[in-house]
């Protein structure tokens, strides 16, 4: 039997950092198991020059980013997607688009390392550590045993990943999406 592959589709207002990062992370961490993409609300139609400098600092994927606008996922041509996780507490309050197959949705808020002022060293240690919180969560989704869950259950721990350390402050569970 076949292991079936699942489409994962991270979000956020802009598309340029905590998205990227999640991306890269899953595609190579996932490889096999997943297909990571990445989408914003409002995508700022560049990548972040950070977010490709720490994934490349940790061996994973710098090729093959771009910021889009989570339409293109919402198309009938488009991936289905399994599951939809915004990763900034802006787009976690967004309407989002209704995406065909009915996925399972969470949010996992990440503070904006983009938004970080200062030196260049802080920066980029906003990155790091964006990167170290989404790594974590995403190990721990990795971890879930999907083929024995039912998709209730599925959001639930989806929904509690999100509140691992490193949660942003702004949105509450019971401000993200929910699945329907």
């Amino acid at each position: 039997m076949t292991a079936r592959t699942y489409n994962v589709l991270f979000l956020c207002t802009g598309n340029t950092a905590r998205s990227i990062l999640a991306e890269g992370i899953l595609r190579k961490d996932g490889a096999g198991r997943f297909n990571a993409f990445s989408a914003g609300s409002q995508p700022k139609g560049t990548v972040n020059p950070l977010a490709i400098k720490v994934l490349g600092a940790h061996d994973y994927p710098t090729d093959g980013y771009r910021s889009k606008s989570w339409d293109e996922y919402a198309q009938p041509n488009a991936p289905v997607m399994d599951f939809v996780i915004t990763v900034c507490d802006s787009a976690a309050g967004e309407a989002c688009p209704l995406w065909p197959g009915h996925p399972s949705i969470a949010h996992w808020g990440i503070e904006d390392p983009a938004g970080v002022k200062g030196s260049d060293m802080d920066k980029e240690q906003a990155f790091e550590q964006a990167f170290r919180f989404l790594k974590n969560r995403i190990g721990t989704f990795l971890n879930l045993p999907l083929t024995s869950l039912d998709q209730f259950a599925i959001g639930t721990r989806l929904r509690e990943i999100g509140h691992l350390e490193g949660a942003s402050t702004g949105a509450t569970i019971e401000n993200a999406p929910q699945s329907t």
